[in-house]
């Protein structure tokens, strides 16, 4: 396993839209659906990284709380099925319904989208504002699964808090750490 931080892609890029299959409803969904009018987290996981099993209960309560007050929340798997097949479809839609996703989990068979938004490992978060521009990018927070601190969300929550009260986020953010993205050959 590589660990791997995010690019850090720079603050204000627009939000590329997209056309992905949702492992959980069989349909093609896209950003313009899926999208909110305060906040749209999009987030890179799989199924098979230790850095994205450390965090899914975490990723689901954020989501639980923070889908009430308007915000929207997309996973997305990249991953290259053929040598990781742990992160196939199927799976995806397994893993889905047993850590209680409450998003749409979207495969990336392509891996088109993971490269228009410079993602690199899983977990990688990207919050956009309301004008769908990149307000975040980085950490959940500075849970690892070796170093014994809790999974609290401190990171994305902070932003969030500030994106609904319509404040700025602050430009100096930490990159999240994870398993880089299963690329094809």
């Amino acid at each position: 396993m590589a660990v791997t931080p995010s690019v850090m892609a720079p603050l204000g890029n627009k939000a590329a839209d997209f056309s992905l299959p949702d492992t959980i409803s069989g349909k093609i969904l896209s950003l313009t659906d899926l999208k909110s009018d305060k906040a749209t987290v999009i987030m890179f996981i799989c199924n098979h990284c230790p850095f994205v099993k450390h965090v899914n209960t975490g990723l689901v309560s954020l989501a639980n709380e923070y889908r009430p007050k308007g915000v929207s929340f997309i996973a997305i798997s990249s991953n290259d099925v053929v040598n990781f097949p742990d992160d196939s479809p199927e799976k995806m839609k397994m893993n889905a319904k047993e850590q209680g996703f409450s998003f749409p989990y979207l495969y990336d068979e392509s891996q088109e989208v993971a490269k228009v938004y410079d993602a690199a490992c899983t977990p990688d978060f990207f919050i956009y504002d309301k004008d769908l521009e990149l307000a975040y990018r980085g950490q959940l927070d500075d849970s690892r699964p070796s170093n014994g601190l809790p999974v609290t969300g401190k990171d994305i929550r902070a932003a969030l808090d500030l994106l609904l009260s319509g404040k700025t986020v602050p430009a100096e953010q930490k990159p999240s750490i994870g398993c880089n993205i299963k690329w094809k050959p």
